[in-house]
């Protein structure tokens, strides 16, 4: 496939000119290889992999003699498996010469998940974690909707003629580069390839599992709850082993990045709002992967799946783009049990900024969004003017539909397109 541009690039790049090192960790096959090579060459460096053999070996006969013989930046990718004896090394290394930008390092499991990466390099590295790509990325535009979301200006007019099976291909397709330009059998094949790679050769090699039967059948599990609050006890219950087991399986499909969470958001709104986090399976692509759906099915209206895919979907869309800019926003989602009402309220994501300010949004499979959509969105907003006045910028629906419609006091319907599009003024 073509070169796609990374719109986490530049904020890699100025990371280099004051971090002596940068970390960049995701799940496999996202891209991290193209992307530091081609860091580490426009500045002169060097590249190695210790996903291979002969160049692991190279390393680690003398890790301090072989990383100082290169030119910096040296990228390292999958540095971990070189293990400590690499990891101690790049520390003497940076500790010795503090200068800004000498090791790239990469890494298929979740940095601040292994001790010997993480606390080796505590006030010496900055994180960043790449995801599969943004639909963004892949039509070439940088976004900024959500920054209007925040400005309490969502733009009025996006260009979009996508329909809602237009979403769903796009979803189920999923943003690996490797899968883009590949048809739907050969994306199944590369799929159940790319889960029996990671299950069997990276949770394997890094934990003592016992029971790895059970791994592939967890995460089966999680793609049918993907958009759903955890509940380890149903898992457990469901794949006869014992919660224990889930927890502990889970961090592990969490470390190599198969699957996120999104933590419950309160402001202490209700002594009932849920403290449950949601999950979601990272890349909506092999979530329709390993529940075997296909577009075709998933655009029927009685799809059963259609619903919590696509807002996988949405949610991997933002986290992608929110990860790239240089505003830092924190994601969660928000539901309250029964009220005096007996009502259920929940939201589907929650963009918090660091002053407080919030972005709430629902997400719906429908192409013909109606306000009876928004009334969990009013709700909340209602709550939030109450106990944090001016906190509560905007409650957006997204859905598969082209209309675009604000209805007043900072509620609008978008189409999820609006996401990656531009606008007409």
């Amino acid at each position: 496939m073509e070169f796609i541009e990374r719109h986490i690039r530049p904020e890699i790049e100025a990371a280099l000119e004051w971090s002596r090192v940068v970390m960049i960790h995701g799940a496999r096959q996202t891209g991290k290889t193209t992307l530091v090579r081609g860091i580490a060459e426009a500045r002169g460096g060097t590249y190695v992999s210790l996903d291979d053999d002969e160049q692991r070996e190279s390393v680690l006969l003398d890790p301090v003699a072989f990383l100082s013989s290169q030119r910096y930046p040296l990228a390292i990718d999958e540095v971990q498996l070189g293990g400590n004896r690499v990891i101690v090394a790049v520390k003497r290394l940076v500790d010795e010469d503090q200068t800004p930008g000498r090791f790239i390092l990469t890494g298929s499991t979740n940095f601040l998940t292994v001790p010997n990466i993480s606390e080796s390099l505590a006030g010496r590295v900055r994180l960043f974690r790449l995801w599969p790509l943004s639909e963004a990325e892949l039509v070439g535009v940088v976004p900024t909707e959500i920054d209007h979301w925040f400005e309490g200006a969502p733009r009025p007019a996006p260009v979009t003629d996508l329909s809602r099976a237009d979403y769903f291909a796009s979803a189920c397709r999923g943003g690996y580069p490797e899968v883009v330009s590949l048809d739907q059998d050969q994306r199944r094949h590369w799929f159940d390839d790319y889960i029996e790679t990671v299950v069997q050769r990276d949770i394997l090699a890094l934990a003592d599992i016992r029971r790895a039967a059970s791994l592939p059948r967890l995460l089966c599990w999680a793609a049918a709850s993907t958009s759903s609050e955890m509940n380890r006890t149903d898992a457990a219950k469901g794949l006869r082993v014992s919660r224990s087991v889930i927890a502990s399986y889970f961090e592990w499909l969490q470390t190599v990045f198969l699957v996120h969470e999104l933590p419950a958001w309160s402001r202490n709104l209700s002594s009932r709002t849920t403290s449950r986090p949601k999950i979601h399976i990272t890349d909506a692509g092999l979530a329709a992967s390993l529940l075997d759906v296909e577009p075709e099915a998933l655009a029927s209206p009685t799809s059963p799946a259609a619903g919590p895919l696509l807002e996988t979907f949405a949610v991997g869309e933002i986290a992608r783009q929110l990860v790239a800019s240089p505003r830092k926003r924190s994601l969660y989602h928000w539901r309250n049990h029964r009220d005096r009402d007996h009502r259920d309220r929940e939201v589907d994501l929650l963009i918090e900024a660091p002053n407080g300010d919030v972005v709430a949004v629902e997400i719906k499979a429908t192409s013909s969004p109606s306000p009876q959509h928004t009334r969990h969105l009013r709700w909340l907003r209602d709550k939030i003017d109450v106990v944090a006045p001016g906190a509560f910028q905007a409650g957006i629906l997204l859905h598969t539909g082209p209309l675009t419609l604000s209805l007043g006091d900072r509620i609008h319907m978008r189409p999820i397109g609006c996401l990656w599009t531009q606008s007409t003024q």
